[in-house]
């Protein structure tokens, strides 16, 4: 019987331990964004884009999904290019940890932690 009880006390034991990781992430929301947060910001969807973009002084203040369009193709006149853009937006995610800000690439699951931000999870 005793060994029942103890083998039965592991099992447990060992099954929480496997449902806390999963779900460690939770979408977030950036809070009290000054400067510093809004350069880091710019500066890590630049590195993880290896391009420029222009983000508003909101982004991610109001939820935690932020969706890049690519650039319509220009003419020679420098005017865009005629037909449909097919490409799919980028999207990254915000989410906290815990203790940090990771913004998330959805198209490969690449993460990037956001310095000097705070964030709480999104409601």
């Amino acid at each position: 019987m005793a060994r029942t009880v103890i083998l039965a006390a592991i099992l447990v034991a060992v099954a929480g331990c496997k449902d806390v990781a999963p779900d460690a992430d939770q979408s977030a929301v950036i809070i009290n964004p000054d400067d510093a947060s809004r350069a880091a910001l710019q500066q890590t969807v630049d590195a993880a884009l290896g391009t420029e973009v222009l983000l508003a002084d909101d982004a991610l203040t109001g939820t935690s999904l932020l969706v890049i369009e690519r650039n319509p193709s220009q003419s020679i006149g420098s005017t865009p290019a005629q037909g449909r853009n097919m490409d799919t937006p980028i999207q990254l995610r915000l989410v906290s940890d815990g203790s940090q800000c990771v913004l998330v690439d959805q198209r490969d699951g690449s993460r990037h932690v956001l310095e000097n931000t705070s964030c709480v999870a999104e409601e």
